[in-house]
């Protein structure tokens, strides 16, 4: 009989998005991800399958509507275009999709919070 689970999923895709959000992608590391939300690998691996399908699973959070009003949320879109998009289909259609939703200011908004990184 499989164990119940002994966190609550939406605290930890909070903690993975902080992680994401401030490391990247690509730089986050599993060891990284273990210690922001407290999991097991094990039970980070069989809640979530893989590094890239919980980030999937954070971005898709982070997108919901009103997304263009928080910036950890443009923070996780700019990690994807970056790191993900170019070899992601099912990323790139999570992008596409938010920025198409956002409307012709969607530009100029990623690049403003580029710029505050600059800061």
């Amino acid at each position: 009989m499989a164990r119940p689970r002994n966190f609550a999923e939406e605290t930890v895709l909070a903690q993975a998005a902080d992680v994401f959000a401030r490391l990247g992608y690509n730089a986050a590391s599993i060891d990284d991800l273990l210690t922001a939300t407290g999991l097991q690998r094990g039970s980070l691996y069989k809640a979530f399958g893989s590094k890239r399908n919980l980030f999937e699973k954070v971005l898709a959070g982070a997108l919901a509507p009103g997304w263009t009003t928080r910036a950890a949320s443009i923070d996780l879109l700019i990690v994807a275009l970056k790191e993900l998009v170019p070899a992601d289909a099912p990323i790139a259609g999570l992008c596409r999709l938010a920025c198409d939703e956002s409307g012709p200011d969607t530009a100029q908004l990623l690049g403003a919070r580029l710029l505050h990184h600059l800061n």
